[in-house]
């Protein structure tokens, strides 16, 4: 019996679709709104799927408009009360549900701190939605499982639509409105060749630079939602910083690298992995050690790094299922979480 999550990972390319034949006026009236404004830098309000999303669009922004994206703590409202300084600046909320007390709080924070303010948000009638000067509905569709994946998607196909009319990258565009067809070559792929490498193992670390970072912290979640196994995202640079002394012979790890300034340096990092023993694998044609991954080359680096999330979701939904776990239920988690 195919599971909510399955049915959600396959629904990804017509979610996509979706959001692009519906949301033509939203993304526009952003893209003029920012133009307008012309931000000198982000900041960005999200939790969980949501930050990942929020990460993703950090390093697309500051790739393709050259301006600076700050993540902040949602407490800093609802908690701590700060006041924040935010003219000449924008703000991306972003939340599935568009309704956690705390999200809410600093989105709404934002705005009246002078921030031209977007939700991004799968329920249009929300109170995100209201704190916003701008509401976009990512068009995902219901999402019943807990584990979010195509409304983690489409909240960086928005973000990158509202980047693309905004800057006028036509290059940008193009890739975005591809992207359908593009994750639905990613949804075939199969990498179920992973399961031999993590059969044994108590941890697996998720590497990446730039958007991939994004994609690997996504992955990484996913592996403590679905399937309980503990996983840590890093950048392909960061791990050599301290958590590289956890490496040992079969050590899996799985290297994320897009076809992008960064894919050489990534593919290295994982080839000095299997030279060591580990378990290294990479979606990558240049590595010579590490094993290789099915992906899909969109050819554009940015929406490239995003195709990686959808053959990922496959497997460890696969992987859940293969520990006899239920991946629509995760132990001690639930679809919305509110907190303060």
């Amino acid at each position: 019996m195919q599971t909510n999550m399955r049915r959600e990972i396959n629904e990804i390319p017509e979610a996509a679709a979706r959001f692009l034949d519906q949301s033509a006026d939203a993304v526009r009236d952003a893209g003029q709104a920012l133009r307008a404004r012309d931000p000198q830098f982000f900041v960005t309000v999200a939790r969980g799927s949501s930050d990942h999303a929020a990460l993703f669009l950090k390093y697309a922004i500051e790739l393709t408009a050259g301006r600076p994206v700050a993540s902040l703590g949602p407490s800093l409202a609802s908690i701590y009360g700060a006041k924040l300084q935010l003219r000449g600046g924008a703000a991306i909320a972003i939340s599935q549900s568009g309704k956690s007390p705390d999200i809410v709080a600093m989105a709404d924070s934002a705005t009246r701190a002078g921030a031209i303010s977007l939700a991004l948000t799968n329920t249009p009638a929300s109170p995100l939605a209201d704190a916003c000067n701008h509401a976009i509905d990512i068009g995902a569709g219901p999402e019943i499982s807990v584990a979010a994946t195509k409304s983690y998607v489409n909240s960086i196909v928005a973000g990158l639509a509202v980047l693309a009319e905004w800057t006028g990258d036509a290059a940008l565009g193009k890739a975005v409105r591809d992207l359908p067809q593009q994750l639905s070559k990613a949804v075939g792929l199969d990498w179920s060749n992973l399961a031999a490498d993590l059969a044994e193992a108590q941890s697996v670390y998720v590497l990446g630079r730039g958007p991939a970072l994004a994609i690997a912290s996504e992955a990484a979640l996913k592996f403590k939602e679905t399937s309980g196994m503990h996983a840590e995202a890093y950048s392909s640079a960061e791990v050599l910083h301290g958590p590289v002394a956890l490496v040992g012979p079969a050590f899996p790890v799985i290297a994320l690298a897009a076809r992008d300034a960064a894919e050489t340096s990534v593919a290295g990092m994982a080839d000095g992995l299997a030279d060591k023993g580990a378990y290294a694998c990479i979606t990558s044609a240049t590595a010579r050690s590490a094993k290789q991954l099915p992906f899909i080359a969109t050819g554009h680096p940015i929406t490239d790094a995003l195709a990686l999330i959808v053959p990922f979701y496959g497997f460890v939904e696969a992987w859940s299922r293969g520990l006899g776990l239920d991946p629509d239920k995760p132990v001690n988690l639930k679809k919305v979480t509110e907190t303060r």
